[in-house]
């Protein structure tokens, strides 16, 4: 692609060939909920916002709402206004009577050489009952109040959760492999006094002792003025301590021991408003400080299940696994409080999908006749690559498949469906975002055909448009970028920035507004900082973003928080981060580092800086590469010009450098990442190289 003069990011133009269709198998639609056509005529736009009664109307109410949508004070929505109910209720105490010895969650621990344990609906409530009642009279918290929890994928994680959401208690979930640090600055801005972790867990084959990231999250909420009060630390295993970390006494309690002063307690829910909080889930941000999108009950709650219900095709009696982790928005909505509002059977796996080799997932698949499988780009990828014949192996038989987190390629995605779907398993490419609770384009699953590398049309009620810098419609077919926008408010949509709103505001929907003072939703459309295209079909190819958060595997980073942390290495002076490609990841950051005056030992410099990015961050967070650099490209102001580095390490065309402060520096820079002698330039991809247009 040639570009001629200043081109912004979404007036790039964009050419790809486009896929074939692909329909869904006969024997699918014959048993999907979502079968009949007539459905887009109740999801129009003029029967918004009245179409998601449907959604709501497949929740118990304590009390039925009286507004469907309040527009009063754009754009914080409120949703089902005037109704009551409680989301554990809804997950949990309902599906007793006919249900309560269904499987709720089947756990599959990482090793092969423990048992597989199930989890009923009526053990599930019990132990959700005793969990609250510590909480509320042990822990002395009430509906409001926030906990944070760090944990592995276990069964207590979502047991813990339900517990908070049984009271009204916001929880904020951390994914297990962020860094005791990234979890305590978390807890600190949620204002949590009270800390759930587990002792340990089984990663890749070794024992994570997760105790010791509970010492450096109390230090580090401490040190931001948010004192922890009290740590509920779950083992792992019953009667056996796998952590070596010691219990701080008066601080530190062991679950299991607690729990026997509250064996057999019954909580009642708490009838809560639909607009209560229900959870933050933190998520990176450009400035470098993680923003906490706060997600309320009702109107949530209602979209993830009616989404599980259309898009994922859940009936009673399917085996459904969601290879994603609770710790991310995937596993709140697709594991957790979607599927189990439908009743659903979930599978819960602790490990690694490639341990302790690529034919895991396909063994667990056909041990426990699963058959609905969603998974990342990057899982499919890594699968692909260490094992691309292992399904073949495997007697599992799924009849649906979804694709999250990061955009998937065609060439990955006919591997999905050829051999991991066997040519039978209908498949949905979704996109959809933390703040934005539940799917916003995906096909329908029954009525829609796939094409590979196309996420599809928009979810019934989402009524997208992609725009241009200038605020102009950028219309279908024309093969141009653009910056994809939601029209309309919808149920899923977060509730605001945790003790931000004016980031809220400014972040999602000043750039598009028409008009600050209207209270008329048409003005506000959501900015979700993505770069898409819309094919002459309506269907929607999603580029990835336009700002400087990477998507790792599915996991959004911001820059600015990974650059902080190489920051605090003694010997750096300056640092960078941008994304590089990585064939199993997507993308990866590689870090440029300029040393202080006098420091020369540059391979010590970078291993401080990798261990900087893993303690403050997380193992996720692992960079690609680190390359110490005598000096960073510049502007005339001192402004680091991260867009030449992403293309350096990509092996693109850095462009014009002529009006650099120190243009010299780019030439050994390439030298250096490249090495010498010409280098075969690659046009790269779109998301690469408009990184660090905005700057």
């Amino acid at each position: 692609m040639t570009l001629v003069g200043k081109t912004q990011a979404s007036e790039i133009a964009v050419h790809w060939r486009e896929e074939e269709y692909v329909h869904p198998p006969a024997h699918f639609v014959a048993q999907a909920h979502l079968a009949d056509p007539a459905v887009a005529d109740r999801f129009r736009e003029e029967n918004f916002p009245e179409c998601f009664r449907e959604y709501a109307d497949l929740l118990t109410w304590d009390q039925y709402w009286h507004t469907t949508l309040d527009t009063s004070h754009p754009p914080f929505w409120k949703w089902f206004v005037g109704g009551r109910l409680n989301a554990c209720y809804n997950c949990v105490d309902r599906h007793l009577a006919r249900d309560k010895n269904k499987a709720a969650f089947i756990f599959v621990p990482e090793a092969e050489t423990e048992p597989i344990h199930t989890l009923t609906y009526q053990e599930l409530y019990v132990r959700v009952n005793e969990t609250a009642a510590v909480l509320r009279d042990f822990c002395g918290l009430k509906a409001g109040d926030r906990v944070t929890i760090h944990m592995p994928m276990i069964l207590e994680l979502p047991i813990a959760m339900l517990a908070c959401a049984r009271l009204g208690i916001v929880h904020s979930v951390v994914f297990g492999g962020f860094s005791g640090e990234a979890a305590g600055l978390r807890a600190a801005d949620s204002g949590s006094r009270v800390m759930i972790y587990a002792d340990a867990y089984h990663r890749n084959g070794k024992l994570i002792d997760h105790k010791a990231s509970a010492d450096i999250a109390v230090r580090t909420s401490a040190a931001e003025g948010q004192p922890i009060e009290k740590v509920l630390v779950w083992r792992r295993r019953d009667g056996e301590d796998l952590s070596n970390t010691p219990m701080v006494p008066g601080r530190d309690f062991y679950m299991e021991e607690l729990l026997k002063s509250y064996r057999r307690a019954r909580v009642a829910p708490v009838s809560l408003e639909a607009e209560h909080p229900l959870f933050l889930m933190y998520t990176s941000g450009t400035t470098g400080k993680p923003k906490g999108c706060q997600h309320r009950t009702g109107g949530y709650l209602a979209y993830v299940a009616g989404t599980a219900r259309y898009y994922q095709d859940i009936h009673p009696e399917d085996v459904y696994w969601c290879m994603a982790d609770i710790g991310w928005i995937t596993g709140h909505s697709y594991i957790v409080y979607g599927p189990l509002a439908l009743g659903a059977t979930n599978v819960l796996y602790e490990g690694v999908p490639n341990y302790p080799d690529a034919g895991r997932p396909w063994r667990i698949a056909e041990q426990l006749d699963v058959n609905i499988f969603h998974t990342s780009p990057t899982a499919i990828r890594m699968l692909r690559k260490s094992g691309p014949d292992e399904p073949q192996k495997y007697r599992y038989r799924f009849k649906h498949m979804t694709t999250v987190g990061e955009p998937i390629e065609p060439e990955t995605w006919r591997w999905y469906h050829d051999v991991v779907g066997k040519r039978e398993a209908v498949i949905v490419d979704t996109w959809w975002q933390t703040e934005t609770g539940g799917f916003l384009i995906t096909t329908r699953p029954a009525l829609d055909a796939m094409k590979a590398g196309s996420a599809g049309p928009p979810a019934l009620g989402i009524f997208p448009v992609i725009y241009d810098e200038d605020g102009k419609e950028i219309p279908g077919g024309t093969g141009r970028a653009g910056n994809i926008c939601i029209r309309n408010p919808w149920p899923g949509i977060m509730q605001t920035v945790w003790k931000d709103d004016d980031r809220f505001v400014r972040q999602y929907y000043s750039k598009y507004c028409k008009d600050p003072k209207s209270r008329d939703w048409r003005d506000w459309p959501y900015f979700a900082a993505d770069g898409a295209v819309l094919a002459p079909d309506g269907y929607y190819r999603i580029l990835g973003r336009v700002d400087d958060v990477i998507n790792v595997a599915g996991h959004r980073l911001g820059t600015k928080e990974i650059e902080s942390a190489c920051l605090t290495v003694p010997q750096v002076a300056e640092a960078a981060v941008v994304p590089v490609v990585d064939e199993i990841k997507g993308r990866m950051p590689a870090i440029y580092v300029s040393l202080k005056p006098g420091v020369t030992d540059a391979k010590g410099a970078a291993e401080h800086v990798v261990a900087a990015v893993e303690t403050m961050i997380g193992k996720i967070a692992r960079p690609k590469s680190v390359h110490i650099v005598p000096d960073l490209p510049k502007t005339r102001s001192g402004k680091i010009m991260r867009r030449i580095l992403a293309a350096i390490s990509n092996r693109m065309d850095t462009g014009d450098v002529t009006t650099l402060a120190n243009p010299e520096i780019v030439e050994q820079i390439r030298r250096q990442v490249q090495g010498e002698g010409p280098v075969e330039l690659q046009e790269g991809p779109e998301d690469v190289r408009r990184f660090g247009e905005q700057e």
